[in-house]
Order: C-alpha cells, then sequence, then structure tokens
C-alpha cells in the first residue's frame, strides 16, 4: 500500500487545528472543568489527543522514543465509568495548560517526523498492517471532536466563547409515516482491505425479515405527547422556564422547536417506542432500510455512492444543534427514510459485540473488546457534529443505554 507523506502530514495538521479551534469554545474557566462527570476534565483532551497519537504510531508501531513518560501515561486513555461513584480520576493535580500545550507541541513534532521518514506500512508489523496505526490516530483525533462538543454543550453558557450562529432555511420536508421494507438481506462490517476499527470486521451478510420502519426520527412534539400521558420525565436537553419547555442548544436555549428529533437515551427511546407498541430497530434492520433498495443492490450511503457532503444531512459541524426532521431530502435512503446520517445518531436494539470472527487491533488492542460487556447499545448514522470522514456504512458506535449526554435520536419500527 503506498502512502502519500505530504498528505498524511496535511490531514494530521488539519485535524489538529480543528481540535485547537473547538477548544478555542472553551472560556479559559472551564479549563480544569469536568462539565460530564463521567469523564476527565477538560484539560485532560487537549494533552490526550497528541499524546495519543504519540504513543500508539511513535512508541507503540515504531519503536521509537517518547516525550515525558509522566504526561504520556497521565493522558493515556479516557474513562468509562457505569456511574458518578464509580469515577477515578487518574491524577487530583493536573498539569498548567503550558506544560500541556508544550508537551502537545512535541508530540505533533514527533508524529509528523514519524509521517515524513517512519515506515508506515510494513505487513510484518502487526500495528503496521495497511497503514493501521497511521489510520488509527488520524480517526482517533475526529472521533474525540464530538466528544468535546458533548463536554462543551454541558457547560453554562458563561463558560463559553461566543460562537457564530447557524442557520438552515428548510426549502422541503420529508413526508411522515411510515414505510414497509420487505425481507432481504444487508451487509454488516467492512472489507478487510480498507481502515475500519476492529468492531467493523469482519463484512458479512445477514438476512434480514420484513418490517415496518419510521420514515422520520421521533420529534420533540412526539416526545411531549408521550411525557404527557405516562408523566415520564423529561429528556436531559431539556429545561424548563415557568410554563415553557425550552431546548439547551449549544449556544444558546430556544424554545423547545418541535419539530426538531428529540435526543433521548437508549432507556427512554425504548420506552417511547413500547409506549407506541413499537420496538427500536436492530443493527441489520437500520442497514437495510439505510442502504438497502428495492432492486437488492446496496449502496454506500443511503442516498447512494456519492461521497458525504451538506446537501445529505447535518453533520461535519455544519450546523451546532438539530434542526427540523425532514430537512435533507438528498439524503434520504432508496425507500424514502430520512435522516438516517445526521442530526443525530440513531439507537439501534442491538448490544454492542463483536462480528462472528471479531480480532482487536493491535494499535488499539482495548478500542471495542473492552466494551462487549452487555452493557453497551449500537448506534448508527451521525450528529451534527459527527465529522464527514468517519460517515461509512461500517462505522460503529455505542454507548450505554443511559447515558444522557450523547447526540442521539431514533425512530421506531413495527
Amino acid at each position: 500500500m503506498r502512502m502519500d507523506r505530504d498528505e498524511l502530514i496535511a490531514t494530521y495538521r488539519a485535524n489538529r487545528a480543528h481540535t485547537r479551534r473547538l477548544f478555542e469554545l472553551f472560556a479559559p474557566q472551564a479549563y480544569y472543568e469536568r462539565p460530564i462527570a463521567l469523564r476527565n476534565p477538560v484539560v485532560f483532551y487537549e494533552g490526550h489527543l497528541p499524546g495519543f497519537a504519540l504513543n500508539t504510531l511513535v512508541k507503540l508501531a515504531l519503536k521509537r522514543e517518547g516525550v515525558d513518560a509522566r504526561l504520556e501515561a497521565l493522558f493515556a486513555r479516557g474513562i468509562d465509568p457505569e456511574d458518578e461513584a464509580a469515577v477515578r480520576s487518574p491524577t487530583d493535580l493536573w498539569p498548567t495548560r503550558e506544560e500541556v500545550q508544550a508537551f502537545a507541541a512535541e508530540c505533533d513534532a514527533r508524529v509528523e517526523d514519524a509521517l515524513r521518514n517512519g515506515t508506515l506500512v510494513d505487513e510484518n508489523v502487526p500495528h503496521l498492517r495497511g497503514g493501521e496505526a497511521v489510520f488509527t490516530i488520524l480517526e482517533h483525533e475526529l472521533m474525540h471532536q464530538e466528544t468535546l462538543m458533548y463536554m462543551l454543550h454541558e457547560l453554562p453558557y458563561d463558560r463559553k466563547t461566543v460562537s457564530e450562529s447557524q442557520n438552515l432555511r428548510i426549502s422541503e420536508r420529508g413526508p411522515t409515516g411510515s414505510v414497509e421494507i420487505p425481507a432481504g438481506k444487508a451487509t454488516l462490517g467492512a472489507p478487510r482491505e480498507q481502515f475500519g476499527w476492529d468492531n467493523e470486521f469482519p463484512q458479512h451478510v445477514v438476512d434480514v425479515p420484513a418490517f415496518t420502519i419510521d420514515t422520520l426520527n421521533v420529534t420533540n412534539g412526539d416526545y411531549l405527547e408521550f411525557m404527557n400521558a405516562t408523566n415520564a420525565h423529561a429528556p436531559h436537553f431539556w429545561t424548563r422556564e415557568n410554563d415553557t419547555w425550552l431546548r439547551r442548544g449549544m449556544f444558546e436555549s430556544t424554545p423547545l422547536p418541535l419539530d426538531a428529533p428529540v435526543y433521548v437515551t437508549h432507556d427512554e427511546a425504548a420506552a417511547y417506542a413500547s409506549w407506541k407498541g413499537k420496538r427500536l430497530p436492530t443493527e441489520p434492520e437500520f442497514h437495510r432500510a439505510a442502504y438497502g433498495t428495492p432492486s437488492g443492490e446496496e449502496r454506500a450511503h443511503p442516498w447512494g455512492n456519492e461521497a458525504p457532503d451538506n446537501t445529505r444531512g447535518n453533520f461535519d459541524f455544519t450546523q451546532w444543534d438539530p434542526v427540523p426532521v425532514g430537512s435533507y431530502p438528498a439524503g434520504a435512503s432508496a425507500w424514502g427514510v430520512h435522516d438516517l446520517i445526521g442530526n443525530g445518531w440513531e439507537w439501534t436494539s442491538t448490544l454492542f459485540a463483536g462480528f462472528d470472527g471479531f480480532a482487536a487491533m493491535p494499535s488499539y488492542p482495548e478500542y471495542s473488546a473492552d466494551f462487549f460487556d452487555d452493557a453497551h447499545y449500537v448506534m448508527k448514522g451521525a450528529s451534527p457534529v459527527t465529522p464527514r470522514e468517519l460517515i461509512r456504512r461500517s462505522f460503529r458506535n455505542w454507548f450505554r443505554p443511559n447515558y444522557p449526554y450523547v447526540f442521539a435520536t431514533f425512530r421506531c419500527v413495527s
């Protein structure tokens, strides 16, 4: 496999530059705060991203010297506790921001030197097969850009710097209702010839029985009806002032947009679906609705084989918050199902686990396997702040069923 070193360095620099711009959205006084109690404070992530790249490519794959053993260990890995009582911070005294940024700069320099001069592909070295370590560090940064946005969202507005508002003009809207999808096959996973995370392999075909799926995601208005009928609690992203429900957006609270998708936990989504006499889709059903076609072929994306762009869905930071459902008709699947990519990850009823033949990836062996615990559910699709580079058919996300901070919505099937 030939890899263009200039292109790789440019991609690494672009990813790092975007991350730095995202950190600028955090007010300086928020640097040591822990906006999400189940995660490390903000400071951790400014050291973790370059530290992970150094640890994975420079030290693990190429066996080169590191920068600072103490900081490399401190910023090595995040946490995923079951509850706040299980939180274990790696330190009680974090470095100064100047120290973190100096560490990051040195990590970046060594990573770029490795990309320029190191062996990037070697089929005899597990970490370098197909350039695995290189693509691991690039996509790891992209995934954590979304993590930063979850944390930023939880901060009070006075702990954020002002961002320009993003407005989408809606010209058409997808039809409401549901569509019947006949029995057929769905291809899950990715071919080994391309980079993917270990939980994306091996590629395989499954039979999917016939089912009926909602063409649009469940909206805030739909969920409000459920709350009024059952006395269910409000979702995490809602707040109430006097008699008015508001949505806590990234940079401001606004009257609850009834036509936007509701962001909820898996538990809340399952409860709503049950109330409707329906259920959440399985991962194979999502694939069939998103990538299948009436003629039997499968597409790379719901809309076809064209690359993702900002006409296909609400992703890649084009908006900070979800927009009304059905706002991107050009992104609809062959069956007429809307918003399968963008505007919010979609919960499935599938417990996160490895496919038959799963093998942990050498560059990050704990990436998936640590979560094969029957305590996490698969999510598919993308949110408004999912980078477009992560939008591929085989990509799988996962969270605990009671985790309220992820930008995740759902639709029902029967």
